[in-house]
């Protein structure tokens, strides 16, 4: 790979409030050579999550900070387009955290094989990270029971949409809150009984209200905000709300209100509970089994926006926090088959 460039986006300084181009970095290396018990990956597609927000800030937190002037760090798909690894031979399509970036060596040990058995880049959404915290936050967090009620924010997102299928696939009355009708449509298509456009619905609560006569039994937490009030609101007796994610403020430069009704967690007997994924990876065999199982009787679908060029990833991963995915927003860097 003499001479060949590699592209990776860098962070250029920590943002304020909603990123910026400004905040990144895009850099021209040549393209590494690998070492002795290593492997030199192409990578095809790279992932953007909102998570990756908190990483931007400099904070102590479950994950370290991303440094300035480091190359940014996410989940990839590629292919292993040169070996001195007994672990991953050429032509191994393997997952990684070496996103952003075109190309990268690691020790041939640290890449995880798979056996692609849908598009690859589904192994970065429904069938990778987001599908699997849709799957641990739902199942186990949430403590789903067949035929319960079930609200989603961000249900159109590439965890929302896992969720509200699982929650459909486990006969439930659900229910998802987006941002646009061809959203709206979108959960329609997958078999989603109701929809909130939130962005026109007007009182909120009302409006969850309106959606469940009889109350929420589980509220799969994306959003924060108005959403967690308005769910806490119409909540049921020994409801559950695993929180996964708060978008609302992962861009705010003041600390927001917290939910003003909080209080009726006590006597509605509420759990809020958060979770991250990579404590419940043991869950991991089963997920496999059930997506697999679930696709094959059409139970579950996903869709990608797909960003084309490394170039373009701070692009798409800004047009997160806009709104501007259905399904997995991922960023393709090179060629679904490098070999």
């Amino acid at each position: 790979m003499d001479n060949q460039k590699n592209r990776e986006i860098r962070l250029k300084s920590r943002p304020v409030g909603l990123p910026t181009s400004d905040n990144f970095e895009l850099v021209e290396t040549t393209v590494p050579t690998p070492g002795a018990g290593q492997v030199l990956v192409r990578n095809s597609y790279i992932s953007v999550d909102p998570y990756m927000r908190g990483r931007m800030v400099d904070r102590k937190s479950y994950v370290p900070p991303f440094q300035i002037g480091e190359t940014l760090q996410g989940h990839a798909v590629g292919q292993v387009v040169a070996s001195n690894s007994p672990a991953a031979k050429v032509g191994d399509f393997v997952q990684s955290m070496n996103g952003w970036r075109e190309w990268y060596v690691a020790d041939g040990a640290q890449v995880q094989k798979f056996e692609p058995a849908a598009p690859i880049q589904s192994y970065l959404g429904a069938l990778g990270m987001p599908g699997m915290t849709a799957y641990a936050g739902l199942l186990r967090i949430g403590a789903l029971k067949d035929g319960e009620r079930v609200f989603v924010s961000a249900a159109s997102g590439a965890v929302g949409s896992v969720v509200c299928q699982i929650a459909k696939a486990k006969g439930c009355y659900v229910v998802g809150s987006v941002g646009s009708d061809e959203k709206a449509a979108y959960l329609k298509s997958l078999g989603v009984d109701a929809t909130i456009n939130y962005r026109t619905a007007g009182d909120l609560t009302a409006a969850v209200a309106a959606a469940f006569p009889e109350g929420i039994d589980v509220y799969f937490e994306n959003v924060g905000g108005a959403h967690l009030e308005a769910a806490i609101n119409n909540m049921r007796v020994g409801g559950r709300i695993p929180l996964c994610g708060m978008i609302d403020m992962y861009n705010a430069t003041e600390l927001p209100p917290g939910p003003r009704n909080l209080a009726m967690a006590i006597g509605l007997g509420l759990t809020l509970r958060g979770f991250v994924v990579s404590s419940h990876y043991d869950m991991l065999a089963d997920f496999h089994r059930d997506m697999a199982k679930w696709a094959k009787e059409g139970k579950m679908k996903w869709r990608e926006t797909v960003v084309d060029g490394v170039e373009h990833a701070p692009e798409a991963f800004i047009g997160l926090f806009k709104g501007d995915n259905v399904g997995k927003m991922v960023v393709r860097v090179g060629p679904d088959k490098a070999v």
